[in-house]
């Protein structure tokens, strides 16, 4: 693993205090000045590393996106199991980690509702990752006969469009996790059925999809 040099270590430490600092007081009541006196550095320092708070925010948003985007990645060379069970697989893991991680620090929901509407291609990135994720299943899921999937691309589009709000369930709702379950549970039963029966698919644009 390569060493990190100064300024690296630096931005780091600077993303390390904005964390603490983020999860215990919230983004709204935290400032540049509280993060250079964290930091030991004067706030012209500071700005040296990152233009404002909302970039170190972004920062740590991305990191989490990418290492959820790692983590479902897994899914594809696990073995022993079908397209189905890894469609089923991504979509469960995806909303227990993410319910998990916004249950036990709240205050970020509040950053990552803030990022999200201040820096909509930062989210897009996100979104992106997974649908690669999502194609990759459908192709395997094509390649053993198991799926009839004409476009994965676009089928992994509508897939994310149709479990949006489980991926980010606290930003839509206030169910509990077992209620959510029950409902992803539905949702991925009815996918599985149209991903096996090549059911067919209108895109938007006008072009008729024999999935």
């Amino acid at each position: 693993m390569a060493l990190m040099t100064v300024q690296e270590e630096t931005r780091q430490k600077i993303i390390e205090a904005a964390k603490k600092r983020f999860t215990h007081y919230g983004y709204a009541k935290t400032t540049m000045a509280d993060l250079a006196l964290d930091c030991d550095m004067s706030p012209g320092n500071l700005y040296r590393f990152f233009a404002g708070k909302l970039d170190i925010a972004e920062e740590i948003c991305r990191s989490a996106s990418m290492q959820t985007a790692e983590d479902l990645t897994r899914i594809l060379t696990e073995p022993g199991r079908s397209a189905g069970e890894r469609l089923r697989d991504f979509l469960f893991q995806d909303l227990r980690e993410t319910f998990h991680k916004l249950e036990d620090d709240p205050r970020i929901v509040e950053m990552a509702q803030i990022v999200t509407t201040e820096r909509p291609q930062f989210h897009n990135e996100g979104l992106r990752r997974e649908r690669e994720v999502l194609r990759w299943i459908l192709e395997q899921g094509n390649e053993s006969g198991e799926f009839q999937v004409a476009d994965p691309v676009f089928m992994a589009e509508m897939i994310q469009a149709a479990t949006m709000k489980f991926s980010y369930p606290q930003l839509f709702t206030r169910l509990s996790l077992t209620q959510l379950e029950r409902e992803l549970e539905g949702v991925y039963q009815l996918l599985l059925s149209g991903l096996k029966a090549g059911v067919a698919l209108r895109d938007p644009r006008g072009a008729l999809l024999e999935a």
